[in-house]
């Protein structure tokens, strides 16, 4: 028996039969200010992680990042949860989180996120758990022609959730409300999403992010040297593409501990070239610049009217996305 069976005859319109189970692009959300309560929508928690697709066929289980590689070392007890479900067929789409105490802390599973050696990460000491919000696929059936609803209801009955998989719950209606509260518990935020859109494989408007803290990827294209007791790096000079050209957000230089300051010092020196990858000029002296390679995300407070970043903070390095995907979000 699947779950699908009892998909009423309107959803089971909205269902096709599809190939083998493989990567997909994941839908994205839309950054916006503006923050509503609606009955046509749901809101669920933003998680601060490392999002994730899960690929269950009846020969293998693997784990997805947003850009495709695979997280099968990373999160081996993620992947052992998803194999031992009695559904062998199936692509589901979720966050992956570490926590410190009561919050969700990506600088804490970067810990997890560099390594690609199972037995390593097992013994990292840092728990992880996957909250899945979604549903692609579902025994030889894409399910992404289904309303959002029918798919919480189908995700909600295909897998056993328990020890590191968890289902993301969600509140009906009162958005404006549980982004307060959000923003008082001191989470990322909250998703907003459409309750009758189907899933799409881009960034669309029927997901929006209501962020209680401003953050940013950004792309590596320098350093400075250290001064003081700081080693390997003083600050780091970032930027995001638009276009083809990489435009200069400033420079971090807060955020590091000593064993992130080694571990960038050593990457960014494998990557130094001659002259700037900035379109812009650079207001910064005894500078290094690198290959425009590195991925990071960044705190702040707000972006000043040059395009610059306002005490930005560095959180940690992002593998998931590419130099060249990494734009200016702009609230809608």
């Amino acid at each position: 028996m699947s779950v699908l069976d009892d998909l009423t005859p309107a959803d089971r319109a909205g269902i096709r039969r599809t190939g083998s189970a493989k990567w997909a692009s994941p839908m994205l959300a839309t950054l916006t200010d503006h923050y509503f309560s609606s009955r046509d929508w749901i809101y669920e928690r933003k998680f601060d992680g490392e999002r994730m697709l899960g690929v269950r066929s009846a020969r293998s289980t693997h784990l997805f990042s947003r850009s495709q590689q695979v997280l099968d070392g990373a999160y081996p007890e993620i992947a052992d949860a998803l194999s031992a479900q009695g559904v062998r067929d199936f692509t589901v789409d979720g966050e992956v989180v570490a926590f410190e105490g009561s919050s969700t802390s990506f600088s804490r599973l970067q810990r997890r996120m560099q390594t690609r050696d199972p037995e390593q990460a097992r013994q990292s000491g840092v728990a992880v758990y996957y909250y899945v919000f979604d549903v692609l696929r579902v025994d030889g059936y894409d399910v992404t022609g289904l309303s959002l609803r029918s798919r919480k209801r189908v995700l909600r009955s295909l897998l056993s959730y328990g020890g590191p998989l968890r289902f993301t719950t969600h509140r009906n209606t009162e958005g404006q409300r549980f982004y307060e509260e959000a923003c008082r518990k001191r989470w990322e935020g909250v998703i907003a999403k459409r309750a009758e859109s189907t899933y799409v494989h881009r960034r669309s408007p029927d997901w929006l992010k209501f962020k209680c803290v401003n953050s940013q990827e950004l792309v590596i294209g320098g350093f400075t040297e250290p001064a003081g007791t700081r080693k390997e790096l003083g600050a780091l000079l970032i930027g995001y593409y638009d276009g083809k050209a990489l435009r200069y957000a400033g420079k971090v230089g807060t955020g590091f501990d000593e064993p992130m300051l080694r571990d960038l010092g050593a990457r960014l020196r494998r990557l130094e070239r001659r002259d700037s990858p900035f379109a812009d000029a650079v207001p910064a002296r005894k500078v290094h610049w690198v290959k425009p390679q590195i991925v990071c995300e960044v705190g702040f407070t707000e972006w000043t009217g040059d395009g610059r970043l306002r005490h930005p903070r560095f959180l940690g390095l992002r593998f998931d996305k590419r130099p060249r995907q990494v734009v200016r979000e702009r609230p809608r």
